[in-house]
């Protein structure tokens, strides 16, 4: 796995005073600091004051190679999914899973009255067309493991197979294929729809 160039900003300090002979502080002392090498290897860039207008402005920029503490939580973490699940099983669950959406939109179809309503399958891409209220795209990713999803109503998705309980969820909001698909399509089309 090739590693991740990243840019932390670290510092940003800007003083709106006009400049004048005064003191200067500690932490503007240490902003100025020329180029540095990090711990980790990364490197400080030397802050540029920005005195063109009359304001000084202190800058600088943390390069890393590792992904930084702060971004814990906020994005999911990387997974080599090719080590979570073999490529057959992969192919057998979201085979499985797509061919019953298709046969449950086509039930579903047959049920309510939309117009434009039209369900299609082919070169393993399901879609299922709602007219004017838009168009769902339901593919499988073999090399990511993952079954991906563009909605009308809450865009594109990439679920991943829960194991444990053998469901595609999308990591970033825990939303589960199957519910969220149910909510959407019955949302808009007004009448509920089963699909778990």
């Amino acid at each position: 796995m090739s590693s991740r160039f990243t840019a932390r900003l670290l510092v940003v300090r800007c003083l709106l005073a006009p400049r004048r002979t005064q003191q200067t502080s500690p932490f503007i002392a240490a902003s100025l600091v020329s180029t540095a090498v990090a711990s980790d290897g990364g490197l400080l860039s030397r802050p540029m004051p920005w005195s063109s207008l009359g304001h000084q402005c202190v800058t600088g920029a943390f390069f890393s190679t590792r992904p930084s503490a702060l971004d814990e939580g906020k994005n999911p973490a990387a997974i080599d999914y090719r080590s979570l699940m073999s490529e057959e099983d992969f192919h057998i669950l979201a085979d499985e899973t797509i061919h019953d959406l298709l046969e449950k939109f086509e039930e579903y179809g047959d049920a309510i009255h939309v117009d434009g309503y039209e369900v299609d399958y082919g070169n393993h891409v399901l879609t299922l067309k709602l007219g004017t209220l838009g168009t769902y795209v339901i593919n499988k990713q073999t090399p990511n493991r993952q079954i991906w999803l563009s909605s009308p109503v809450s865009g594109p998705s990439r679920f991943d197979c829960d194991a444990t309980t053998k469901t595609w969820v999308y990591r970033r909001t825990k939303a589960n294929l199957l519910q969220l698909l149910e909510e959407e399509v019955s949302k808009l089309c007004g009448e509920p729809l089963n699909l778990c």
